[in-house]
């Protein structure tokens, strides 16, 4: 798509540090990492999010990250590691082309990835799943 910057990041049009590239996928590491190793998985092909995304392509995304995950672990000595993907910018989606991000994460490397814990009824959550599988 002209003018993604990650559309020309992962098809080569822009420098980057390149970790792992494929025909459809080049991984890179972040240019403001949350912690050392910090990477994103971006496709080649455009797709604004993830509800854009053909099924196959998510499913290659997650075996790329898998792929690359494997590797932080075994270079840089991680002690654990956050899977991050954001869609739409409600949800903190701030380049609107889909992108996985691969964080190592190193005991106190000093970064959160939380959320505040609700208390949903029983009922609450019973309508949720049924609204969900369509069963209201």
């Amino acid at each position: 798509m002209d003018g993604c910057i990650f559309c020309k990041i992962a098809n080569g049009e822009i420098p980057s540090n390149t970790i792992y590239e494929d025909d459809a996928f080049r991984v890179i590491l972040d240019n403001g990492p949350a912690t050392k190793g910090h990477a994103l998985v971006l496709p080649k092909a455009h797709y604004s999010d993830l509800f854009e995304m053909p099924q196959e392509a998510a499913a290659d995304a997650m075996k790329v990250a898998k792929k690359v995950a494997s590797l932080l672990k075994t270079k840089l000595n991680c002690d654990g590691l956050n899977l991050v993907q954001n869609n739409g910018e409600t949800a903190g989606q701030t380049v609107m082309h889909f992108h996985l991000h691969v964080i190592p994460r190193y005991e106190n490397d000093g970064q959160k990835i939380l959320w505040n814990p609700t208390s949903p009824s029983a009922e609450e959550l019973l309508d949720i799943k049924n609204r969900i599988i369509g069963t209201v």
